[in-house]
Formats: structure tokens, sequence, C-alpha cells
């Protein structure tokens, strides 16, 4: 998702009557639909993806978290570029915020740092000696943030040492591991679940989720550039 200009997030008047000025430029059900699918939405569980290179498996991620709300993504590319199959996506990666961090100027260490300092438990999925099953993780002490690696390699010994916590999903076949999408999947399902179900107020603040409307109106409306500009004009004229 591309960033909203900073007038609109450090200015709340501006920022709503630009809302209001594209709300009246869509069909009202799309409003609605927008204003349907926030109310879903939670930063409370964010997902990393740590150098994943296939198309389809990130693309299979990126889709997973739209359909469960999960609105932010981070993808570390220290080693491989994080590539989306459109055909996969189907346009999910639209409606979400992505995050990332490119080599040389982060490393993973670095990106999962600056997630710790807003807050986030840090928490790997991948078999480790004090792991827990996903179905046993504690989702009462804290935001987290899920950190997913390739499925040939893992996650780095960089992540897993900034790790706080280790989980895993319940496999009873031969194969030692899930596709990263797979995984991905029955992961977040399992744990927005529990959100749902749960008291914690995973909503997105109020102040946020009006950034974030803002971005998918002027995703929708058609030349949304010329509009911004004479509302731009008008307004501080």
């Amino acid at each position: 998702m591309n960033d909203v200009d900073v007038r609109y997030i450090q200015d709340t008047k501006i920022r709503q009557s630009f809302i209001n000025h594209l709300s009246e430029l869509v069909l009202e059900r799309r409003l609605e639909l927008f204003k349907k699918v926030l109310s879903n939405r939670t930063r409370y569980i964010t997902v990393v993806l740590e150098d994943i290179f296939q198309a389809q498996n990130a693309s299979a991620v990126l889709r997973t978290c739209d359909c469960l709300g999960i609105q932010d993504v981070h993808v570390i590319e220290s080693r491989y570029s994080f590539n989306i199959n459109s055909e996969v996506d189907m346009s999910a990666s639209k409606w979400l915020n992505i995050y990332r961090y490119n080599a040389p100027k982060y490393t993973s260490e670095q990106a999962i740092l600056s997630l710790k300092e807003k807050g986030y438990r840090i928490v790997a999925t991948t078999p480790h000696d004090n792991d827990k099953f996903i179905n046993d993780f504690d989702i009462n002490k804290g935001k987290f943030a899920l950190v997913f690696g390739t499925e040939l390699t893992g996650l780095t010994k960089g992540a897993m040492n900034l790790a706080d916590e280790y989980v895993k999903i319940p496999m009873y076949g031969f194969i030692e591991s899930y596709n990263i999408s797979v995984s991905a999947a029955l992961s977040l399902y399992e744990l927005v679940h529990r959100l749902k179900n749960s008291k914690i107020d995973y909503a997105i603040p109020a102040d946020e989720a009006e950034i974030i409307l803002l971005a998918w109106l002027k995703k929708t409306v058609k030349n949304c550039h010329l509009v911004e500009k004479r509302f731009l004009d008008e307004y501080y004229k």
C-alpha cells in the first residue's frame, strides 16, 4: 500500500475532510464494505516473512492475511527479493500495509528489532527446544509478530536468536514440515479465531483506521491524484 501524504497523518481535520470528499465519489455499498472490512482488521497480530523467494507462496500468505483481517505484513529481503504472483494474490496486497526491509540497508536482525521497539513479541514458527504447539500459545500476553522462513532453510540464526517464543503446528505424517503458505494459513486461522473470541481489544485505533480508509479510497477513486490536487488547492486557498 502506498504511503498516505504526511499531511493527512498529522492533521486530523484535513484527513477527515478528504475522506468525506472521496466518500462522495464512490458507491455507498463500496464505502460500507470498506468500513465493514476495516472493523475486522487488526494489528494485534502481524506477520513477518523472511526471504520468501517463491512468488506463489509469498502471494498465498498475503491472500490469507487479507482474508483473516491481518493488516500489516513485514517482508525481509536480505537474500531474496519478494515477488507477488497476481493470479494467486488476487489483489490482496492492494489492501494491506506491506513494509519491506531490503538489504543492504536492513538485516533480519534490524527488521525484527524495529518490531520489538514497537512492542511486538517475536514468535518464531519453527520447531525449537522451547517451542509449544500453536493452540497452546498465549495470545493474552500482548501483541505479537509471527515470523515465517523458507521451507528450504527455515529462519536464519539471527531471527531465531531474537525470537521471544517459538511455536509449531502438530504433524502426524512422514513429512517434517508444511509448505510455508499452508503453515501461515493454519497458524493465522487458529490465532485469529481465538482472538475474535477473546476479550482482547484487537481493533485498529480510530486514527490509524482513518488513514487506512483514506488509502483504500485513494486506490478506488479514478484519477484520484487530480481529485486530490483540486481538493488541496481549495483547502489551502
